[in-house]
């Protein structure tokens, strides 16, 4: 008689904790994901403000140079190619484009001048390059200059790469969810 040699398979009970506990941790992720949501919280994974949980605060006021707020973009062909070349992500705003998080550095009747920066009311904005193409090397185009009309403000980012009024222009403020206060953040 030839020994035989069995295999011990892993039995249900040593797989069943394993699942339960990833399943688990999949759900509460979950939950706290939409619990931050739902309660005005906000993830920020991009770089043009420092990564981490933010908060959407109301704002009771018009929105001044300086604010930093989560802003819906417009549903329209210049967002929807940002959104197509991989600039913008898909979310909750209309379009199912997701709120962008910037600086206003220019609200109604104020003059921007984009040439190879930025100047608002002709002083330069810090960090404010026009950039001629992408990363990917694609053309991109610089908004034209001109005066934010009324019920409008253009906004902009100091992370080089950003996509910003420098190229989509004045956003409306009806599309402003409110102001961007920090909780938990870091700088990239």
């Amino acid at each position: 008689m030839i020994p035989t040699i069995t295999r011990q398979r892993p039995t249900q009970k040593k797989i069943r904790p394993a699942a339960a506990l990833l399943l688990a941790t999949a759900l509460l992720a979950l939950g706290l994901f939409v619990a931050a949501a739902v309660g005005g919280f906000r993830i920020n994974l991009t770089p043009s403000e420092p990564l981490g949980l933010w908060r959407v605060a109301g704002l009771d006021r018009p929105p001044a140079v300086g604010d930093v707020v989560f802003i819906c973009p417009p549903e329209n062909d210049r967002m929807r190619e940002a959104r197509q070349r991989g600039y913008l992500r898909s979310g909750s705003c209309p379009g199912d484009f997701a709120p962008l998080i910037k600086t206003v550095i220019a609200t109604e009747g104020q003059r921007v001048e984009i040439t190879s920066a930025m100047f608002v009311d002709g002083i330069t904005v810090t960090n404010s390059a026009v950039a001629k193409a992408d990363g990917k090397g694609r053309p991109l185009s610089a908004f034209a200059s001109g005066a934010v009309p009324a019920g409008h403000v253009f906004l902009h980012s100091g992370f080089a790469g950003s996509y910003d009024s420098r190229y989509f222009g004045p956003l409306p403020v009806s599309g402003i969810l409110g102001l961007a206060q920090k909780v938990l953040t870091c700088a990239p």
